[in-house]
């Protein structure tokens, strides 16, 4: 069994890089997600001009 001292040093490296890594992505996520709501917007306007020129 090893001693818990031994292991924090790499535990503390593998978490920051966990949470670098988990920054990054939420990061890449939340630029996509505002991308969708732009590109959701002009669908959601696009169908309403459409919808009254065929009136």
């Amino acid at each position: 069994m090893r001693p818990t001292g031994l292991r924090r040093p790499r535990a503390s490296q593998d978490t920051g890089a966990e949470l670098a890594r988990l920054r990054a992505e939420n990061t890449r996520l939340t630029r996509a997600e505002k991308e969708w709501q732009l590109e959701r917007e002009i669908l959601r306007r696009a169908a309403a001009y459409f919808a009254r020129e065929i009136r």
